[in-house]
């Protein structure tokens, strides 16, 4: 049996990358020894989470060793020099790799993967897809795969919060070092062949939970399922939206779950546009499907975006979707959905007013049908073929 790991920052936490991880990594250990390496700390193990005590995963815990002062402050030299000034060249970005991944913590990282004696290892994440790659010489015959989670807009667009327009050149750079790049769309693969001449395999993300009851749609409610990181998921723009909807429309309310350092931030726009009573901020639950069940459209109003999951969650409940015109959500919902322009206010407004007037039922049966085609059980025969592929 070949033994696989996932490298990743964290499997024991909120998040839909770790959920997406946990559920694919679950269906893969029915054929693979199957390791999770997390930076997480051992204490913060939870296998309640995502039902990973189903499967017969192990987990190993790993840290970064501290790094000298004098060392530290000469390679964040480096990597400022690189990102600002230096031309981006074979060479350049090869000693940038190691001044952003400094030899000690390169050396721990490869110890730990070279002791579990992996077939494959699959780095989560882009940020951990480049560290594989500046230590790939040193893994042997090991075949290393990195699973980007983030478009390759949101990764580098100019003023990206990720890696940004003076990283592109070091990207697909280092990414060329893997054996194989994975990507959450079709359209993102074209963007990588046409920017660095490679192309990755696109596999799309499955449906991670077991849906609940279907929505009956007659609930006046939208609702927006993320994390309130700073403007990623746009609920900013949401709240500002549904205040000039609301003006108009007396019967709708908006649920938003979720939580995160923009939470008070939110909270201060919804009392600031005297919406209290019918804008409502919820925790994250083990249960999101009894939100998604009572509530009559979905509305995801990222500034950018991955794999949504959201909306194959929500279109598994049947609900109708209206989205942001980003080309993720287009890949995923084609003509079905209800698009706004990305970060326009007035047209958001526009589409959640529209959404009220639709042929409900006639949504909602597409939805399901759509829903369908991210069945775990294709998704992981994609990775199985990706895994054994020469």
């Amino acid at each position: 049996m070949k033994k696989l790991c996932f490298l990743m920052d964290s499997i024991f936490s909120i998040g839909g990358v770790q959920r997406v991880t946990a559920v694919i990594a679950g269906a893969l250990s029915k054929d693979y020894d199957v390791t999770i390496v997390t930076f997480d700390k051992p204490e913060k193990k939870d296998l309640s989470l995502y039902q990973l005590a189903d499967y017969p995963i192990k987990y190993q815990f790993i840290s970064y060793p501290d790094v000298s002062p004098i060392k530290d402050k000469m390679c964040k030299t480096y990597s400022y020099l690189y990102r600002k000034f230096l031309p981006k060249c074979r060479l350049t970005s090869d000693f940038y790799a190691h001044s952003s991944f400094p030899r000690e913590r390169l050396e721990a990282l490869a110890k730990v993967l070279q002791e579990g004696n992996y077939d494959v290892i699959i780095g989560v994440h882009a940020f951990l897809a480049m560290r594989l790659a500046t230590i790939k010489k040193g893994l042997g015959h090991t075949k290393v795969i990195g699973w980007i989670h983030n478009s390759f807009d949101a990764l580098l667009r100019e003023g990206s919060p990720y890696l940004g327009t003076e990283l592109k050149y070091h990207y697909g750079r280092q990414l060329q070092k893997l054996d194989e790049v994975v990507v959450l769309y079709q359209q993102d693969a074209d963007m990588y062949d046409k920017a660095f001449e490679f192309r990755p395999s696109a596999i799309y993300n499955p449906l991670t939970l077991k849906p609940g009851k279907r929505s009956d749609g007659q609930q006046k409610k939208f609702l927006a399922v993320g994390r309130f990181s700073p403007k990623h998921k746009g609920f900013d723009l949401l709240i500002q939206a549904f205040a000039l909807f609301a003006q108009k429309n007396q019967d709708w309310k908006l649920d938003i779950v979720g939580d995160g350092p923009e939470k008070e931030q939110l909270e201060h726009l919804i009392v600031e546009s005297d919406l209290t009573e019918r804008i409502k901020l919820h925790p994250f639950t083990n249960d999101i499907q009894t939100y998604y069940s009572s509530s009559s459209i979905y509305v995801l109003s990222s500034r950018w975006e991955g794999m949504p999951l959201v909306l194959v969650e929500a279109m598994s409940h049947g609900l109708p979707v209206v989205a942001s015109s980003l080309p993720t959500c287009q890949e995923v919902l084609g003509d079905f959905g209800l698009y706004f322009k990305n970060e326009d206010i007035q047209d958001l407004a526009q589409r959640l007013e529209d959404a009220t007037h639709i042929d409900w039922l006639h949504k909602s049966d597409e939805a399901i049908k759509i829903a369908q085609r991210f069945n775990i059980d294709q998704i992981a025969g994609q990775w199985k073929q990706l895994i054994e592929k020469e």
